[in-house]
């Protein structure tokens, strides 16, 4: 599942939000790219909606 997250714009926000997806049940791989502003999440039965919410638990908001 691939997200676009504007607000990310450094390291931090790349680990933030990696830590907080990593908790999710069912993933097993988080991929940031700051230029691109995507988040991709792989796994298994994966929950949208969990995802959404632990990208606004990072503090981002998904667009």
């Amino acid at each position: 599942m691939t997200y676009t997250v504007p607000g990310m714009t450094c390291d931090h926000c790349k680990k933030a939000v990696s830590a907080e997806l990593g908790a999710v049940a069912g993933v097993a791989d988080v991929d940031v790219n700051l230029k691109t502003k995507l988040v991709t999440v792989s796994g298994d039965a994966l929950d949208d909606a969990a995802l959404r919410a632990a990208i606004q638990e990072a503090g981002y908001e998904v667009a």
